[in-house]
Order: structure tokens, then sequence, then C-alpha cells
């Protein structure tokens, strides 16, 4: 992983367009070639990102390239205009959205091996919940289908994939308590998802236990179901006939 802490201004050029002013910005840079670019004021989530598969460009302002590589002559890019433009970064993807990073300064520039991460691990009530969702996957609605018990992902396993009455893609991250960084993590999940044409469109749903006011507000806000699950009624041992209400 390679760190940078930097003065530097993004543009992002794709579906539509956004501008990060000048700051000092961390922009971290992963084994995968994803890179992001975070503030010190909004925990976890970065300002901007682009997820692997993406290439990293990096230009000096007297960098030249060639005829048939113009991405990589600093003299077609306007961005040294600015004489205090030290670098340009340009990431780009296959569906040719970029992120143009202006530097203007670097504080801080180290790479770090990680090594291999063996992911998060569930607790055993999750690890269960979503076997048993998996076994009982009509508790989703009636019509749907099991495609895929942890769907292997770039940044990680999908709980469950499964297909709705109407044959479309529906991804589930499954919680014991569902909070915000849950619905954080489904987001991710379905916007990757949704760049394979072979399962595009994806919608996601949220299933928890119990779900949190403020995750079910922004599940709901991002177009996400939510669906509360009965735990002891999914194992079997919950008997409503002993039950007073």
């Amino acid at each position: 992983m390679r760190l940078v802490i930097a003065r530097c201004s993004v543009d992002y050029l794709g579906r539509l367009e956004a501008h990060l002013p000048e700051a000092d910005r961390l922009i971290m840079v992963k084994a995968d070639g994803s890179v992001s670019i975070h503030a010190d004021d909004r925990a976890y989530k970065p300002l901007n990102w682009m997820t692997s598969p993406c290439t990293l460009t990096e230009l000096l302002p007297s960098s030249t390239g060639n005829a048939e590589d113009p991405l990589l002559d600093a003299t077609t890019h306007p961005e040294f205009d600015d004489p205090r433009v030290k670098q340009l970064w340009i990431v780009s993807n296959k569906t040719a959205e970029q992120l143009r990073i202006r530097i203007y300064d670097i504080h801080s520039d180290s790479s770090h091996d990680l090594g291999e991460d063996p992911g998060l691990q569930k607790d055993g009530v999750e690890a269960h919940l979503q076997e048993l969702l998996a076994e009982q996957i009509e508790l989703l609605g009636e019509g749907f289908s099991l495609v895929s018990r942890e769907y292997p992902t770039p940044i990680g396993p999908v709980d469950i994939l499964s297909r709705d009455a109407d044959g479309g893609t529906v991804a589930v991250e499954i919680k014991r308590r569902g909070g915000i960084d849950g619905v954080e993590q489904l987001t991710r999940y379905v916007e990757l998802l949704n760049r394979d044409e072979l399962l595009a469109p994806v919608s996601g749903v949220f299933a928890a236990q119990e779900i949190k006011p403020q995750a079910r507000t922004l599940a709901e806000d991002r177009g996400f179901r939510c669906v509360t699950l009965d735990y002891a009624a999914m194992r079997g041992t919950d008997d409503s006939e002993f039950r007073l209400f």
C-alpha cells in the first residue's frame, strides 16, 4: 500500500463531473491498483475513488511521450499550464472514467507491504444468519432464488447473491445489528457488481436482526430494501404456540 499526503486538487470525469478544490489530503494506492482520496474529517469514506481494475499514470511537467500514447505526454495536458502543479496523476478505468489529480506539494510518500489479509471474520450469529437465509431465501420475497453465498468481488465477498422473481440480481448484506457502516459496505458491493454486464442491473437488500433507524433511512434513500430477520424463527426454535402475543 502506498500512502501519499499531498496538497492537491481532484477532478472526476465520467458519468458526471465532480471537483475537489485544492487542500491537503491523503491519497491511498492499494496493491490491487485502486486509488482513493481522503480528508481528515469523515471517518473511513473517501472523498473520491477509483476501484480496480484501473491504471495510474504519474506525469511530471517535463514528461514526454510518443504519438502512440499521448496520455504520457505532459505537453498535451492543460493542468501543467499552472506552474504550481508539480505532478499530474491520471487514474483511468476501462469505462473511460478518470480521476485527474493535480499535486502541488508532497508532504509524505511511503509504501508498505501489508501481506495477505485473512478477511473479515463474521461472528457466529452473522455466519449462521447467512447460512439460514441461503436455505430460506424465500424470506426475501416470493420467487427469490439463491445464486451464491460469499460471492467473490475484488473488495471482498458479498454475503448472498440472489435473483428476484423477475430474474434481477440482488446483493444481500447480512448483519446482526445493522448500522450505517453495513449500508456503506452494501453500497460499495452494488456499485462494483453493476459494472458487470452479466449481473447488471443489481439491487440491494440490507438484512439484519436489528436495523438502526439511521441505517434504515440511509439504505432506503439509496434504493435498498431493508429486511428484519427473526433468528429464532429461522432456526426453528421459536414456537409461536407458546407465545403470549
